[in-house]
């Protein structure tokens, strides 16, 4: 459905680095970058990215879902981003109320952002 999704971030720095740790358990690495008030592009496998730039304004919170592959990616990533300075808002764990297979892990990130590693494979 996407192409690109672009978000504004209050400190760029901290954004930047936070996503590409984060992130990087999903396979997803900094492919292009600029100016902060340009910003910077993420991607995957495929030609979907996200990307963040600076921003003045406060935007309201986000949820940002990213699809993971296993739920050892959904693993890795929660553990990454708390190593990355995210703060835990709900541990990685089956959400049988979204599906059967629903496995995700969230955390809030440096602007308050809720962000998501979901996967609906079966377990391995």
């Amino acid at each position: 459905m996407f192409d690109h999704v672009k978000i504004g971030v209050g400190d760029f720095a901290a954004s930047r680095d936070f996503y590409a740790k984060a992130l990087a358990p999903l396979g997803v690495a900094i492919v292009a970058e600029g100016e902060p008030s340009y910003g910077v592009e993420l991607c995957g496998d495929g030609p979907v990215s996200f990307c963040l730039f600076q921003a003045t304004e406060k935007p309201a919170h986000l949820h940002l879902a990213f699809a993971a592959a296993t739920r050892a990616q959904v693993d890795a990533f929660y553990r990454a981003a708390l190593e990355a300075g995210a703060k835990d808002n709900g541990a990685p764990g089956l959400r049988p109320q979204y599906n059967a297979t629903y496995y995700a892990a969230f955390v809030i990130d440096p602007d308050g952002h809720n962000i998501e590693a979901v996967t609906h494979a079966p377990e391995a």
